[in-house]
């Protein structure tokens, strides 16, 4: 049992949640009961659970004093942070700016993992973030992009990602390849227009400054003093990934991301994305990434759907 103590009510509000439904999430995230009394929390629990929420509480409590705001997310992140190392300094993963939106919204990372990758994105030319959906690989992609383009680091961001169909065939989509292309590209869409104000993001689209493109366009190119960023890389070839990767050209960075889980290539045809993490692994220059259920920062039944089809993958199989 231990029992602690803060020192603003107002903080200590925002810490407990409305009706004290951070508390209720922190206790069911870290095994505890938590019981309160004014600015006052009793913990009762393991020796270790306690430990854990203790300090989670705490740092949380820190996050306040500097005007960060606590989302559901950001508890169960903190838990299985502090889980994984009770010494996790959450401060260095959450007040980790990398761009900030038009909204005034602060884009940082959400949990270790993100904060690897946001790390690795910065140290290194080239990056393979591999992971299930939910993880943020391509919106931390997005901001890193776009922060690198408004501090003048590149010149230009491309977005692209192969255009394969998953159970729709694109020649019975309406309009010309255009329109049939453009649904592949929108989640790349939507991700630039929470970071950037719309006319914003269309006039830098217009300039040719950011291009959104389907892989096959990049063939041919050279593509230098630019942030490029692939996306659902599980879905291309190997003579597709090949070709992307000596596309890069001087003064250029590239994010590859992709859930090699959710291939939608033809049966018998090798991932790209899979198939590179074998022969580049031991490339000095690049890195590779992992994240897995437990980074995802989604609603908390996206994880549990992810658990559930790998059961039942793994019980087919």
């Amino acid at each position: 049992m231990k029992e602690i103590a803060f020192d603003n009510a107002g903080m200590a509000r925002d810490l407990f949640g409305h009706h004290n439904s951070n508390l209720t999430r922190i206790a069911e995230a870290t095994g505890v009961k938590i019981d309160s009394r004014g600015t006052s929390l009793l913990i009762k629990g393991a020796p270790e659970n306690i430990l854990i929420a203790e300090r989670m509480l705490h740092q949380l409590y820190d996050l306040i004093k500097v005007n960060f705001s606590i989302h559901p997310a950001d508890i169960d992140s903190a838990a299985l942070a502090l889980k994984k190392d009770t010494s996790c300094n959450l401060k260095t993963i959450f007040l980790d700016t990398i761009f900030t939106t038009h909204k005034k919204k602060n884009i940082s990372p959400r949990n270790p993992s993100q904060k690897l990758y946001v790390d690795a994105a910065r140290k290194h030319d080239m990056v393979f973030a591999v992971g299930p959906a939910g993880t943020g690989k391509t919106y931390l992609a997005m901001a890193l992009a776009v922060a690198a383009l408004t501090r003048g680091e590149v010149s230009r961001i491309i977005l692209t990602r192969p255009a394969v169909e998953a159970g729709e065939a694109l020649g019975f989509l309406p309009g010309d390849l255009a329109d049939k292309i453009n649904p592949y590209l929108r989640p790349l869409h939507d991700a630039l227009h929470d970071m950037l104000s719309f006319d914003k993001a269309r006039l830098l689209i217009e300039s040719g400054t950011i291009e959104i493109a389907p892989l096959a366009f990049m063939r041919g190119r050279t593509l230098n003093n630019a942030f490029i960023i692939l996306d659902e890389a599980q879905n291309t070839t190997s003579e597709q990934m090949k070709m992307f990767l000596t596309r890069i050209g001087f003064h250029s960075r590239a994010l590859i991301t992709g859930d090699i889980t959710q291939t939608d290539l033809p049966a018998g045809k090798i991932s790209g994305l899979v198939e590179a993490e074998k022969i580049l692994k031991n490339i000095e220059g690049l890195k590779f990434i992992y994240f897995t259920k437990n980074d995802v920062v989604r609603h908390r039944l996206v994880s549990k759907i992810i658990d559930a089809y790998d059961n039942a993958r793994t019980e087919n199989f």
